[in-house]
């Protein structure tokens, strides 16, 4: 009988929450939208974290010294360079566009720091911590500096085709690996008690048209301030006043 039991216990089928081939299945599709749901909120309440600002923005932005330093390497090659090809002659077009943009990391980096370091000089049981999407680029600037203030830094991260890796400023037991982009949406605003969004692409867009139609139609009734940092970009990209004139959106929308 002995013998036997032992038989049997090592021919037990595998449980189904153990079950790997399982679990990475169509079928267990919603089980995944949960664990992405249950495992960040349990992080969240272990390390106290109620109340998040949230910063977007373009993951191809350079820091400034970083784009100087493109910027004066063309330029020398250029000078070296008899021949002056077309392509180098673009690529120093382009490093220029880079080294004009990359004041936005700097200013991400530093916004970041002076809200940390607000939000710690309140006299509250939880701050207000930093949040990003855990990427390079204004992200990365984001993270870096709530760390360099001495705060919490979150980063809500997303696996992609081409991986854009997690920045190395994300606290500990904070950074999350996301792979539903709607449930990474949802921690993202759950949290958040403000957003900034600096210029960015598709995916900053996209963050910042889900979010006010979230709340243009009632879906988000917190108070939820949504600022776009710099004039200068927004202002290019997405022409809010010709929306009014079209009547694709009313004049109290230009409030949120």
């Amino acid at each position: 009988m002995k013998k036997s039991n032992k038989i049997m216990k090592k021919n037990n089928p595998v449980k189904a929450y153990k079950n790997i081939e399982f679990l990475i299945s169509p079928q267990a599709r919603t089980v995944r939208i949960l664990s992405e749901f249950l495992e960040p909120l349990s992080r969240f309440q272990r390390e106290g974290i109620q109340d998040t600002i949230v910063i977007f923005g373009s993951a191809r932005i350079l820091p400034r010294k970083n784009a100087k330093k493109r910027l004066e390497d063309i330029q020398k090659l250029l000078f070296k360079t008899r021949y002056k090809s077309k392509k180098l002659k673009q690529k120093l077009e382009e490093a220029k566009i880079d080294f004009e943009i990359s004041r936005y990391y700097d200013d991400a980096l530093r916004l970041s720091s002076l809200l940390t370091k607000w939000s710690r000089s309140l006299d509250k049981d939880s701050h207000l911590v930093i949040c990003s999407g855990g990427g390079p680029g204004i992200m990365e600037a984001a993270n870096k500096g709530a760390i360099k203030a001495g705060g919490k830094s979150i980063g809500l991260n997303i696996s992609l085709p081409h991986e854009q890796g997690q920045n190395p400023y994300i606290s500990k037991n904070l950074g999350f690996e996301f792979h539903y982009f709607f449930m990474r949406k949802l921690w993202f605003v759950d949290l958040a008690k403000a957003m900034i969004m600096f210029p960015g692409g598709f995916g900053t867009m996209d963050e910042l048209w889900e979010v006010l139609t979230l709340i243009q139609t009632k879906k988000v009734i917190k108070p939820l301030p949504i600022i776009l940092y710099g004039s200068d970009y927004w202002k290019q990209v997405i022409n809010f006043p010709a929306m009014v004139k079209h009547h694709t959106i009313s004049i109290n929308d230009l409030k949120l």
